[in-house]
C-alpha cells in the first residue's frame, strides 16, 4: 500500500512538473530561471558624461572616453592608423550571405558610414556596439543603424538582465526596448569579454591609454625642444667667492619665482637666462640623447599596435623585424585579427536577424581574401589529393556547399 502510494506521489509529481513546463512555454517564459547578475559593480560606460576620479589605489579614475578618442584617434597617428587598418579590413572583407535581403542589409551604409567598418571601429576603441533595427511598415527591417556606445546606457531588470537601452544625447534620452511584444530584438548588443563587467565589454583603447599618453608626451616634448633650441633643466648655484656667503630670503624667493615663470616648462626650453654676479648654472637633467626619446617613441607605438592588434611591421615602425616580409605580416593580420573580430560582428547581427531570416548565415568569403590566397590554394590540394573523401565532404570542408546555399531563388521567402 505504501509502495503504491509512493508511485502515486512521483506521477502526480511528473504531471505537475509537465503542466508547469507547458504554462512556461505557453507563456513565453524560460522553463529555467536564470542566474541573477552582480550589481553592485559600477561600469565604467554606465554614465558616459559623469567620469569620476580615483582608481582602485586612488591614482587614477576610469577612461574618460571622449577624452581618450581625442588624444589616441584624433592626435596619434600610431593609434588612428591602426584601428583605421582593423576596422576598413573589416569593412571590406567579402561575404557570403544566406539570404541576399540580409546580405544588402548588413552590406548598407549606416548614416553615410559602412556598417560593418563603424562596428570594428566601435569595438577596438569602446568595446560596446549597439545595432538598432529600424523597420518598414510592414515590421521587417530596413536598415541596421550603429549607435554611438558612449550614448548608450543598459537598463537592466530586478535580476540584473538588460531589459531596455537608454540612448541619451545632451538632456534628450530614448528608451528602447531590448526586445518588441513579439520577442524580436529591438537593438543588437555586440561586446568584446570585459572579466570584471556583465553588461559592458572592454575596449582596446583602454590598455593603449598608457602607451598613448607616453608617445604623445614625447612629440610634443620633441617639438617643444625643436622650437625651442633645446635646453634641459639644472640648478643655479650661488657663488660670491667668500666663505658662508648665502642669499638673502628676498632675493631666494625673487629668483625662484622668476625661474618658474619664465624658465620652467616644456614651453620655455632653451630660452636665454641672465645671471647676476655669483650666480652659476648647472645642468642637472637627463640630456635628450640620454632619454633616447626615439626608442621611447618607438616602443611605446608597438605596444599601441600589441593593443590593437596589429602587426608593427603594416605600421611602418623602425627596427621590428618579427616577421619576413610583409605578406607574412598581412597574413598574420587576417588571422589573429581581422577575421575573429569579423566573426564576432556577423555572428552577433546573423543571431540578431534570425526573426527575419530563416536559417540566416552570414561568414567571410576565404577564397576572395588576397592574403589568404596560399593558404586556400594549399587547402584545395590537399583535400583534393584526398581519395577517401567523397565530393560531397570535399565540397563541405572547402566552404563550397555554403555559396550554393547563399544564392537565393528571386521567389524564395526568407
Amino acid at each position: 500500500m505504501r509502495e503504491a502510494l509512493n508511485r502515486f506521489e512521483r506521477f502526480e509529481r511528473l504531471d505537475m512538473s509537465i503542466l508547469q513546463s507547458l504554462a512556461a512555454a505557453f507563456k513565453g517564459a524560460a522553463v529555467s530561471d536564470r542566474a541573477p547578475l552582480t550589481g553592485g559593480f559600477v561600469s565604467p560606460w554606465a554614465e558616459a558624461f559623469q567620469w569620476r576620479g580615483g582608481d582602485w589605489n586612488g591614482a587614477r579614475g576610469p577612461l574618460n572616453y571622449p577624452v581618450a578618442i581625442r588624444e589616441a584617434y584624433l592626435k596619434n597617428p600610431v593609434a588612428q592608423r591602426a584601428v583605421r587598418l582593423v576596422a576598413e579590413g573589416v569593412g571590406s572583407a567579402p561575404l557570403v550571405a544566406s539570404d541576399p535581403e540580409l546580405a544588402k542589409l548588413v552590406s548598407a551604409t549606416s548614416a553615410s558610414q559602412a556598417l560593418l567598418e563603424t562596428l570594428a571601429s566601435q569595438l577596438l576603441l569602446h568595446g560596446n556596439g549597439y545595432v538598432q533595427v529600424l523597420r518598414d511598415a510592414d515590421g521587417r527591417p530596413a536598415e541596421l543603424f550603429a549607435l554611438r556606445p558612449e550614448r548608450v546606457r543598459i537598463l537592466p531588470d530586478a535580476r540584473g538582465w538588460p531589459a531596455a537601452f537608454a540612448y541619451t544625447l545632451d538632456e534628450t534620452t530614448l528608451q528602447i526596448d531590448a526586445v518588441d511584444e513579439l520577442g524580436r530584438p529591438n537593438l543588437i548588443h555586440i561586446r568584446a569579454f570585459h572579466p570584471a563587467d556583465d553588461h559592458y565589454g572592454a575596449g582596446c583603447l583602454e590598455a593603449a591609454d598608457e602607451a598613448v599618453a607616453i608617445h604623445n608626451a614625447a612629440a610634443r616634448w620633441n617639438r617643444a625642444l625643436l622650437e625651442n633650441a633645446a635646453r634641459p633643466s639644472g640648478a643655479l648655484v650661488y657663488d660670491p667667492g667668500e666663505p658662508g656667503a648665502a642669499l638673502s630670503a628676498d632675493q631666494f624667493e625673487r629668483i625662484k619665482s622668476e625661474l618658474a615663470a619664465a624658465f620652467s616648462g616644456e614651453t620655455n626650453a632653451g630660452r636665454p637666462m641672465v645671471l647676476e654676479g655669483g650666480l652659476k648654472w648647472q645642468t642637472l637633467a637627463l640630456s635628450p640623447a640620454d632619454m633616447d626619446f626615439a626608442t621611447l617613441k618607438a616602443a611605446a607605438a608597438r605596444d599601441i599596435a600589441l593593443a590593437f592588434g596589429v602587426p608593427p611591421m603594416l605600421l611602418g615602425l623602425p627596427g621590428d623585424n618579427t616577421y619576413s616580409n610583409y605578406r607574412e605580416a598581412n597574413r598574420a593580420l587576417w588571422r589573429l585579427t581581422l577575421l575573429p573580430l569579423t566573426g564576432k560582428i556577423l555572428d552577433a547581427l546573423t543571431e540578431g536577424l534570425t526573426p527575419w531570416f530563416a536559417d540566416a548565415r552570414l561568414t567571410v568569403d576565404l577564397d576572395r581574401v588576397p592574403a589568404l590566397a596560399e593558404d586556400r590554394q594549399s587547402l584545395w590540394s590537399q583535400v583534393s589529393a584526398a581519395d577517401f573523401l567523397t565530393p560531397a565532404e570535399k565540397r563541405q570542408m572547402l566552404g563550397i556547399a555554403q555559396t550554393k546555399s547563399a544564392e537565393a531563388k528571386p521567389g524564395d521567402m526568407p
